[in-house]
């Protein structure tokens, strides 16, 4: 009887080291995704800030003086990319995004040095999801402005004489389409990031 009650007990113990052992490497598992989302995390993140920041940069710098003839008459041009609303537009957007993708990274490589969570609570986590969502949204709605601009530009304005301002302005025209290029590729990172983040929700 001492016996088989010596073999229970000796069972019950396994068992439970099993299921200790177990439950340890569904935290380790679980602590490897999170890990690797952070290296993710941080990689798109830093993406999103070259992007925003060349968008940024190639806007600013969009200007150009040239001339254009209409009727017989040669009339100068010069155009800056702050006489559009739309360009100015994206140029508040890219800072924006900028400010939070250099920020987001900062955070993300300090608490991966100190080999701390980047999201430190399923709140926090949600508020980045959000402010993900809302600037991926506004790259879109900045690149798709400023497209139509650009567009009007090189085809000019049916029926009537106006002509393409893009082929006398042809420096300013390619600068404004690099730059909104760079804006759709940020919202496409941004886009990216989102998804991380609902993975990221979805193991809290």
């Amino acid at each position: 009887m001492a016996k088989n009650g010596t073999e229970e007990e000796v069972t019950i113990q396994l068992s439970d080291a099993k299921m200790a052992g177990g439950g340890g490497g569904a935290l380790v598992s679980q602590s490897y995704i999170l890990r690797k989302s952070d290296v993710m995390h941080g990689v798109i993140r830093l993406l999103c800030l070259l992007t925003s920041a060349a968008a940024l940069s190639v806007m600013t710098t969009a200007k150009q003086s040239s001339a254009v003839t209409l009727y017989g008459f040669t009339l100068p041009l010069y155009s800056k990319w702050s006489f559009s609303d739309s360009f100015v537009y994206v140029v508040s957007v890219c800072a924006a995004v900028s400010l939070h993708s250099l920020l987001q990274f900062l955070i993300n490589v300090s608490r991966m040095l100190r080999k701390s969570p980047h999201i430190p609570s399923r709140n926090h986590a949600w508020l980045i999801f959000a402010a993900d969502q809302i600037f991926a949204y506004a790259a879109m709605s900045a690149g798709s402005a400023a497209s139509g601009v650009t567009n009007l530009n090189r085809t000019g304005i049916h029926h009537t004489p106006l002509p393409d301002f893009c082929k006398p302005l042809r420096v300013f025209c390619d600068r404004i389409a690099v730059s909104i290029a760079f804006t759709f590729f940020t919202c496409f990172l941004l886009a990216v990031s989102v998804v991380l983040d609902v993975v990221r929700l979805s193991n809290y």
